[in-house]
């Protein structure tokens, strides 16, 4: 029987298999910017705040509590027609949505910071291929030139 091959990731230890964290980089796994990204995040406290909130707001535990809250509230708390709830939803969806959209943000921002790095990279290597074309096609045409002159003697 055989397994496929393994290899080292960079895959967190909690549920969460997306989130890179520094902690979590493997040496040379990651292209720069996505280690500078994973350490700015780290370095701020709002933005691990918003990263927790994202994190559980995206998970199944988040509807789960939910389910359970809120038929708690209708059953027990309020009986007809849950104005409190509605209002308590309305504001929960208020400030859900603006965690979405600073997840829309920061994914906005990195995958442009990792464009520009891209382009920056692949410029360098543009240039280092021509260079490279450019001094092979100068000594081939050197090398032509003294095999005809040697063939000519």
């Amino acid at each position: 029987m055989t397994s496929a091959p393994t290899t080292p990731t960079a895959e967190p230890t909690s549920k969460r298999k997306h989130s890179i964290r520094p902690s979590h980089i493997v040496q040379g796994g990651h292209t720069p910017v996505v280690v500078q990204e994973a350490e700015r995040r780290a370095a701020s406290v709002q933005l691990r705040v918003a990263d927790a909130i994202t994190s559980f707001a995206g998970s199944m535990m988040f509807v789960y509590v939910h389910i359970v809250i809120f038929a708690v509230w209708m059953i027990f708390f309020e009986k007809f027609p849950w104005p409190s709830l509605t209002l308590v939803v309305s504001l929960e969806a208020i400030f859900l949505s603006t965690f979405v959209m600073i997840g829309q943000n920061r994914q906005a921002s990195f995958a442009q910071a990792k464009a520009d790095h891209d382009f920056v990279s692949q410029e360098k290597e543009l240039l280092t291929n021509t260079e490279l074309t450019k001094e092979i096609h100068r000594l081939t045409t050197e090398l032509h030139g003294r095999l005809m002159a040697a063939d000519k003697k």
